[in-house]
């Protein structure tokens, strides 16, 4: 038994296939290094497929899927493509873009036609790419997932089978799945396309697999996303799993005559400002680091857990493996100490005219980028006062609140009120708003607007007649400060700000992890590209810097600290992700279970 193509599910070709481990490392996460000689890591636990997600993102997005699939295919590698619309992930509104949130009226994964219409345009645009790369056609591409947990969602029956009309109209021929956990399994049954499930657990395989042999027969069974570990959220644990636990789960599931993807096999990293958050009771949003106690690391190195299924799938294959390729070398670097600053008061006489309004603009609907509004970053609104009283809101997510330029506290979801002084003279009140990660799974997706949602009130009146800054720090951002903008660094510096230092590499750059120890908050920039986010709750406290961002020679460094700028950047060989947490999940948020936590 094992996933068939030849079912009446699947394509008619007649092969069969046991999909026993799928290499998944999402291409948004992950960095390109120099092809090795050598087997790349998944490949020495044997022939088996890559899943890959698609993002459905701005057209200069939709070739980096086809990439993927390409260089799977180089690999000797099957593909199961994901394209959503929808992804989850734990990315930012589980991949789906940002503008479609200027509507009032948007309904996200559902038929609502403010969300076809844009869906249609990503396929089209996306299809035509890989389509080409079908196994019917001679390519890698053994199955297509239609979108991704719906019946956890379950807001529209009609959805579902218009996403299949949808990739089938486009030329989608090989074998469809959907993909289900516990809580949506029963609801997310499409006619005539496999149904797959997501666990973690094996009393979760048990219920599972009985549900599905009485829905669908003997038809092929599939784990498609077995998790391997679990995402930490900022101020949280480091969530681990233990390897022996994995073992045991992956022996059932194949034992089970079922095709399995592990879920993440190739941990990654939020880049830029890409992580998702969740809220159910409390918002929480994800570390930069998604590592996720995968079965290889953030940086691509071995775990137990990578040693322990490759001795498993060595015997059951019967194939022998070749020997495991020798590791990327990481590098530490001496100390650098920025030399250069500039607050954020002083950037804002680079930034041209601020957007003025009457009323506050939320993050998606600010007229930017092309009519497209920002979707990432942070966002800047000022007005004037004539008078001291409390200050409340809708803030999303984190609000830094000043009197001028003088910090007097933060708005969030917890604390919605603040207490505003009045100071002598002309008063300008200032809200520096974060947009920490727009919610990726659950319910309430169509409500993750950013920046100042709705008036912003001072005594129960609401203020007008604001200016407001789109602060989205992409490339173009600092493109606007010269060297001559800059100055030196005072002995106190006023924050928020920004920092400029140059990292020296005489070699040949390789990974490295960089430590922000006395830095408490805010994020990272090298030779131009956003590494992440850093916070010094944790649990995290490195960021992975990829050796291909690097160059021999002067490396650019820039961070944007928000309230405390510690004394220097140091550069390690090791990740710090946290105390470790053991965990044990027996299905969504909310049913987690932490055990024996111990250090990392």
């Amino acid at each position: 038994m094992g996933l068939c193509r030849g079912s009446e599910a699947g394509s008619s070709s007649g092969h069969r296939l046991r999909v026993g481990v799928s290499a998944l490392c999402g291409w948004g996460r992950a960095v390109p290094s120099p092809h090795r000689a050598a087997p790349p890591p998944c490949d020495v636990c044997g022939p088996h497929p890559a899943s890959s997600w698609a993002v459905m993102g701005g057209a200069d997005d939709v070739d980096l899927p086809r990439a993927f699939v390409l260089m799977a295919a180089e690999i000797g590698l099957w593909v199961i493509l994901r394209p959503g619309p929808y992804i989850c992930s734990e990315m930012d509104l589980g991949g789906l873009p940002s503008w479609l949130l200027q509507d009032p009226g948007m309904r996200l994964r559902t038929t609502y036609k403010g969300f076809t219409e844009a869906v249609d345009l990503y396929f089209d645009h996306l299809m035509s790419r890989v389509v080409p790369l079908q196994y019917k056609r001679g390519g890698p591409i053994i199955a297509v997932q239609v979108e991704n947990e719906y019946g956890s969602y379950n807001k529209d029956p009609a959805y579902m089978a218009y996403v299949k009309k949808a990739l089938e109209d486009r030329g989608i021929v090989e074998l469809l799945l959907t993909s289900d956990n516990k809580d949506g399994l029963s609801k997310g049954i499409v006619q005539g396309v496999l149904a797959t499930i997501n666990l973690q657990s094996t009393r979760e395989l048990q219920l599972l697999t009985t549900f599905l042999f009485n829905v669908q027969g003997t038809q092929p069974k599939m784990v498609m996303e077995y998790w391997t570990g679990w995402f930490d959220s900022w101020g949280g644990p480091h969530n681990i799993l233990d390897s022996s636990e994995v073992l045991k789960t992956v022996s059932a599931i194949v034992d089970a005559g079922s095709s399995i993807n592990l879920y993440m096999f190739h941990g990654g990293t939020n880049f830029g400002f890409m992580n998702g958050a969740m809220h159910f009771h409390d918002y929480k949003s994800d570390v930069t680091s998604y590592d996720y106690d995968a079965v290889l690391t953030e940086a691509g190195d071995y775990t137990a857990k990578y040693m322990k299924l490759r001795d498993f799938f060595g015997s059951i294959s019967g194939i022998p493996l070749p020997p495991p390729p020798d590791l990327l070398p990481k590098m530490s670097c001496e100390p650098i100490t920025p030399v250069l600053y500039l607050s954020l008061w002083d950037a804002l006489k680079y930034m041209g005219e601020p957007i003025k309004s009457e009323k506050p603009i939320n993050m998606e609907n600010l007229p930017v980028n092309g009519g497209n509004g920002q979707s990432f970053g942070y966002i800047l609104y000022e007005t004037s006062i004539t008078s001291s009283g409390v200050l409340s809101g809708r803030v999303r997510d984190r609000g830094q609140v000043f009197v001028n330029t003088v910090s007097i506290g933060f708005l969030d979801y917890k604390t919605t009120k603040i207490a505003v002084p009045l100071i002598q003279g002309y008063t300008v009140l200032r809200i520096l708003v974060e947009n920490r990660g727009r919610v990726n799974y659950g319910e309430n997706i169509d409500d993750q607007r950013k920046g100042l949602i709705g008036n912003l009130y001072l005594n129960d009146s609401p203020l007008k007649k604001f200016r407001i800054y789109s602060l989205d720090m992409k490339k173009s951002f600092f493109q606007r400060f010269g060297l001559d903008k800059w100055s030196s660094l005072p002995e106190t510096p006023t924050l928020p700000a920004f920092f400029l230092g140059s990292l020296s590499i005489s070699s040949t750059p390789c990974d490295t992890f960089l430590k922000l120890e006395g830095w408490e908050k805010g994020v990272v920039f090298i030779n131009g590209q956003n590494l992440g986010r850093y916070w010094n709750i944790g649990p995290q406290k490195t960021l992975y810097l990829p050796g291909p961002w690097l160059s021999s020679g002067i490396n650019q460094v820039i961070i944007f600290e928000e309230t405390m700028a510690g004394p220097a950047l140091q550069f390690t060989e090791t990740p710090h992700l946290g105390r470790n947490q053991y965990i044990k999940v027996t299905g969504w948020a909310g049913e987690t279970e932490f055990l024996s936590p111990a250090s990392s």
